[in-house]
């Protein structure tokens, strides 16, 4: 959390206060407030309009990639029924598309991604009329410890590999490279994902071409949790 804070202007600190003292003031006093009262006929409209808007802010985040470029780094969100997906947050109002990319994770993981970031390395795609648009951060290693700085936001945060995401299709050896194969585990967990299987796909190609080897496959889909508050854990199965 003071990582977080020590990025912040004084005019951000102030929204902050003024939106913890909204959500924590009792009942009894927010049921009513006269300097409010006239705008009470445009609630329904306001609220519209404010879903609208909030649906279509641009989203920055990070692909962050280990050493030998075969794993990815997803957090889940808080709730129970939460997928997986990039670090990755709304874009504020004038902020340049990489430090909020550098602020989101950094508030999601605890890592901070400015030392390597490329500006020309990123995807960037639309999704309903939002963009999105995650920088791919390579070489950073998996013994890294990741500790989220938000509270009731990030559960959990797992190097993956990514032939075990779906959409990214590697090839069987024992089928002399003629059958691809996809291994899809709990698809429906990675749905965020997905959309930049392809992409993310071609550059990796790309790299590897400029030299980058891949090495042989690792073992079985392992990956490292870290769970809220905790640094980065043991080896273990794919959650739920």
């Amino acid at each position: 959390m003071e990582k977080v804070l020590s990025t912040l202007t004084f005019e951000d600190i102030l929204d902050d206060l003024a939106t913890r003292f909204i959500i924590n003031v009792p009942d009894v006093e927010l049921a009513k407030c006269p300097l409010l009262s006239q705008w009470a006929h445009e609630h329904d409209k306001t609220y519209t309009d404010f879903m609208t808007y909030r649906l279509r802010v641009p989203v920055c985040g990070a692909i962050i990639l280990n050493a030998t470029l075969d794993k990815c780094l997803l957090v889940k969100g808080w709730s129970s029924k939460a997928g997986w997906g990039f670090p990755k947050g709304k874009i504020n109002q004038n902020e340049e598309n990489d430090n909020c990319a550098v602020r989101e994770v950094l508030e999601e993981t605890g890592f901070d991604i400015s030392p390597r970031l490329r500006k020309n390395d990123y995807i960037e795609i639309t999704i309903k009329e939002q963009r999105i648009r995650l920088y791919i951060i390579m070489g950073v290693p998996e013994t890294t410890q990741f500790t989220p700085q938000t509270r009731k936001e990030i559960s959990q945060i797992a190097w993956v590999p990514l032939d075990d995401m779906p959409g990214f299709k590697a090839i069987d050896p024992q089928q002399n490279g003629q059958v691809e194969c996809v291994k899809i585990m709990g698809s429906k967990r990675f749905y965020m994902v997905v959309p930049f299987m392809s992409k993310l796909k071609s550059f990796l190609n790309h790299q590897r071409g400029k030299g980058q080897q891949r090495p042989p496959n690792q073992q079985d889909g392992s990956i490292r949790i870290a769970k809220r508050g905790q640094n980065l854990l043991h080896d273990n199965k794919v959650p739920c």
